[in-house]
């Protein structure tokens, strides 16, 4: 493995900004300094005017494999993550077969093993009957059990209340939970079917994925949690109005802790109408008032990370009217430039955006020896241009289906450069062909 200098960088770490060297040998930070030049490396990247952060953990992804690769694969989607700064990921587990099994939780794993270029985690799935699975998971074979708590795919949604009593009170991990109250989605969608048939118009869209479906759920989550002690985890929050559920106590003093995702913190309401259905997700983008309170809960420390929900579909699929077009946006490799446009608007410093996608995420799920730059620590790096822009309709799209929602955009940053676990992933538009991610350990 390459040893690797990087100079003269701004490293962000910690809650604290310098200008330092940082070596890289065997894999991990072997040396941060304020001159490092005269140590022996097999490769200096000059980094002077470049900012240097621990690499994005994405604690929310669907890479569609198994079962549904014609929209991404675990190779495709990590390759494109890699190259938007992203150098771990959890996936999520409603592919085809879902991953509700301790086996197929473990062939994810050897899939990846040999085909992700960034390194990897996945969530054991919950369903209304495999509360016997869920209790025997070890700890360390999974970054968290996931329970949809409103409408998914297959057999996932938990919807029996003796059962989700039961996951929450006896999970030995982290429980990550997608809110949205189902039966409030069904009677919302049928009364704008009356009206408008299968071509509901998209602008109704936050309007059926209701506030009102997001709070009741949210709280449903938050009570059940409280009363089971249990270690939750609610993910892309989408209202100002479920913020109210959420303590702005330092993330290690939590049992609760929330997340963000970067397209309910860029768009709003008024982006159906040039975007479409090309922004349809679940839970909904929903009103520019709920987009600023997101923004100011990650300031006040309501929110804890953010992640992205990057979830692809073909672009025939997006074409579809509304009811039939399926939920899920392409977001990974665009994520962290995405999210560094409220840096450059004074909403949010860059230690803040490191905090919530790279410190934040380590230390709630306990990922080992990632997420900051310290001496021997792994290497997961990111060095980012922010006076670089990024235009999007310049750059090869790396997902497999093709499309971003991001497309006429441009940012005002852009990716130099990605470490994986010490290997140079991504540089300056070139990837190197050879996947280097590794399986994420967990400190439990």
């Amino acid at each position: 493995m390459a040893t690797i200098l990087i100079a003269n960088a701004l490293t962000v770490n910690e809650g604290r900004s310098s200008h330092r060297d940082v070596l890289v040998r065997n894999g991990r930070i072997d040396a941060i300094g304020g001159d490092l030049a005269g140590k022996q490396a097999d490769r200096v990247i000059d980094a002077a005017g470049n900012a240097l952060l621990p690499g994005m953990i994405d604690d929310q992804v669907h890479f569609r494999q198994p079962g549904l690769t014609h929209k991404g694969d675990i190779g495709t989607e990590s390759l494109a993550a890699v190259a938007g700064g992203i150098t771990s990921y959890m996936e999520m587990p409603n592919t085809s077969p879902a991953t509700t099994t301790i086996e197929r939780l473990e062939e994810k794993h050897r899939i990846a093993e040999k085909t992700s270029f960034a390194n990897y985690g996945f969530y054991l799935g919950a369903t209304n009957d495999n509360i016997e699975t869920i209790k025997k998971l070890n700890p360390l074979q999974a970054c968290g059990v996931k329970v949809f708590m409103g409408a998914s795919t297959g057999n996932m949604l938990v919807d029996d209340p003796i059962a989700l009593e039961q996951i929450f009170t006896c999970s030995p991990v982290i429980v990550a939970t997608h809110c949205e109250h189902s039966p409030t989605i069904d009677e919302n969608t049928r009364r704008f079917q009356s009206i408008h048939g299968e071509d509901i118009p998209m602008a109704l869209h936050p309007a059926i994925r209701s506030e009102a479906a997001c709070y009741r759920s949210t709280a449903l989550a938050v009570d059940l949690a409280r009363r089971c002690q249990t270690r939750l985890h609610v993910l892309h929050l989408s209202t100002a109005k479920e913020l109210v559920l959420f303590s702005s106590k330092p993330l290690d003093e939590k049992r609760i802790t929330a997340e963000a995702c970067v397209h309910h913190l860029y768009f709003s309401g008024t982006d159906y109408g040039d975007k479409g259905t090309l922004i349809k997700c679940n839970p909904a983008i929903k009103t520019e008032v709920d987009r600023c309170g997101l923004l100011t809960a990650l300031q006040d420390g309501r929110i804890d990370v953010v992640g992205t929900d990057h979830a692809p579909h073909t672009l025939e699929e997006k074409q579809r009217p509304y009811v039939s077009a399926p939920s899920g946006l392409s977001l990974v490799q665009h994520a962290l430039v995405c999210l560094l446009e409220h840096f450059h608007d004074g909403v949010l410093t860059l230690e803040q955006i490191v905090e919530k996608t790279a410190h934040g995420p380590a230390r709630l799920f306990n990922v080992r020896k990632r997420g900051y730059l310290r001496e021997g620590y792994w290497a997961d790096l990111v060095l980012v241009d922010l006076d670089r822009p990024t235009s999007v309709d310049d750059q090869p799209i790396h997902y497999r289906c093709g499309w971003t929602p991001f497309a006429g955009r441009t940012f005002r940053s852009s990716i130099v450069a990605t470490i994986v676990s010490g290997h140079l992933a991504y540089m300056e538009g070139k990837i190197d062909p050879i996947p280097s991610g590794m399986r994420l350990e967990f400190a439990r």
